[in-house]
């Protein structure tokens, strides 16, 4: 179940990460760097802060496979995947609540503090795209008001909540993933954001 959501999570941040690229006009390469970024970003700063090396996708070389079959995907499918246009948002939110799951799973099973493990949550789910906006010249969402770690977080309190019943772990993954992933439709939908400090 563990490995399957961190292979989904990639996908879709994948392919997000594609769509990006396309919007900004990238060549070949473009394109398959800001895929690669955006898919393991968040993941191997998380691996390298917990001392999880060499980094998750250097110990298995399926990562790499499946960052290029989705980017390859992505280019050939792309006027399909267009009609999704919710496209970027959706592969994006879906990206993001998978990954806060296999952040906050890495940090269980290295004993950390559940803080922290919610903190590695949304560093896994978060830093690949903040890598992604730097390296195309685009402020990063999480900088901005939107509602996007604080998503994260929200289902990151869920799980450690829900983890205290007696509840089948596939359950906590499943609500606590939907609750990333409602937390981030419904803050972009009615307009939803963190309050700013400036006038």
């Amino acid at each position: 179940m563990f490995y399957t959501i961190d292979i989904l999570g990639t996908i879709t941040f994948a392919i997000s990460g594609v769509l990006i690229a396309f919007d900004k006009k990238m060549d070949l390469f473009g394109i398959l760097i800001i895929a690669f970024v955006t898919a393991v970003g968040g993941g191997t700063l998380r691996d390298l802060l917990i001392g999880n090396t060499p980094v998750s996708w250097m110990r298995d070389i399926t990562f790499t496979y499946v960052v290029l079959g989705s980017a390859v995907f992505a280019i050939i499918f792309r006027n399909k995947i267009d009609y999704l246009r919710t496209s970027l948002f959706l592969f994006d939110t879906i990206g993001i609540s998978l990954y806060t799951l296999i952040g906050i799973e890495k940090g269980v099973n290295a004993g950390l503090h559940p803080l922290i493990c919610i903190a590695l949550g949304t560093i896994t789910a978060s830093f690949g795209g903040v890598i992604r906006d730097i390296l195309c010249n685009e402020i990063p969402v999480i900088f901005r008001k939107e509602i996007y770690a604080t998503a994260c977080i929200l289902g990151g309190i869920v799980y450690f909540v829900l983890i205290q019943f007696p509840i089948e772990n596939n359950i906590v993954f499943l609500i606590a993933g939907s609750v990333v992933i409602t937390a981030r439709v419904l803050a972009v939908k009615f307009k939803i954001a963190l309050p700013t400090v400036y006038r």
